[in-house]
């Protein structure tokens, strides 16, 4: 079969002209950035498990009515999505410090916020993605009043449903990026998430150890990414206990056979 036009290429995924006229499809890569990608490398079976957990969460997220781009997983590594124009915004949702927040600010890890923090950073990695404010948003046009505001409110009722169903499952959700986009339909459009959810863009703890559950096992040369992910994806019911090293990557058995 013959691959489709790409479209994109980013740091973990890469977007293909879709089957019908304003569809993608996005691919999940095993590849991992960090530091704005001064440090790279692979970790296996990731793109797999983003993909299966991506598409898990947004389905739960449409089911309380909030518009998104998935339509649905063609395969182990493939999802079809609406196309989009994305808004040159990360959003980051913050309910506990870390990360660049807990250094910035001289504030010790893992202190609970008396508020959620929601911080905006320009899409550059020329730049490093530098945070910005809504008053830059507005004087260079990056996105309007009202669909700033429409970001907010997603970005609100996504948190407030992700953290208590990861609580339910013995997870401390601490913070997690969004992406928008908006999608045309003639002359008007209107805002709908985009992108992943996954733990390449979550920090996620252990409740009851803080062990760490996502990309910061990378980051900080923990090791365990992959068994991190999996058990990420164990919790919600997307592996078989028992079965936690049995991730079947297609890819990866194509690969073997062409060897034998």
């Amino acid at each position: 079969m013959s691959r489709r036009r790409q479209i994109y290429e980013g740091k973990a995924k890469i977007l293909y002209e879709g089957p019908e006229p304003g569809t993608l499809i996005q691919y999940f890569k095993d590849d991992a950035t960090a530091f704005n990608a001064q440090k790279k490398g692979t970790i296996s079976g990731k793109g797999v498990l983003n993909n299966r957990i991506s598409e898990h969460l947004f389905t739960l997220l449409g089911g309380i009515g909030v518009p998104h781009h998935f339509l649905r997983r063609l395969n182990m590594r493939e999802q079809l999505v609406r196309q989009v124009e994305i808004i040159p915004l990360e959003v980051v949702v913050r309910n506990v410090a870390a990360g660049s927040l807990a250094k910035r600010l001289g504030i010790e890890e893992g202190t609970p916020l008396p508020r959620t923090i929601l911080e905006y950073y320009l899409k550059d990695d020329g730049l490093g993605d530098p945070m910005v404010t809504e008053e830059h948003i507005a004087c260079f046009g990056w996105a309007g009043q009202d669909e700033l505001a429409d970001m907010q409110d997603m970005a609100i009722r996504i948190n407030d449903f992700l953290t208590g169903l990861f609580a339910g499952i013995g997870i401390r959700l601490i913070d997690f990026k969004l992406e928008f986009g908006r999608l045309w339909e003639d002359d008007y459009s209107r805002v709908i998430l985009a992108d992943e959810i996954s733990p390449d863009g979550c920090r996620l703890w252990d409740m009851k150890t803080n062990e760490k559950m996502d990309k910061d096992r990378f980051r900080r040369d923990l090791g365990g990414e992959v068994e991190a992910y999996q058990e990420v994806a164990r919790r919600l019911g997307l592996l078989p206990d028992g079965q936690d090293n049995a991730v079947f990557d297609l890819d990866e058995a194509r690969k073997a056979r062409e060897t034998r």
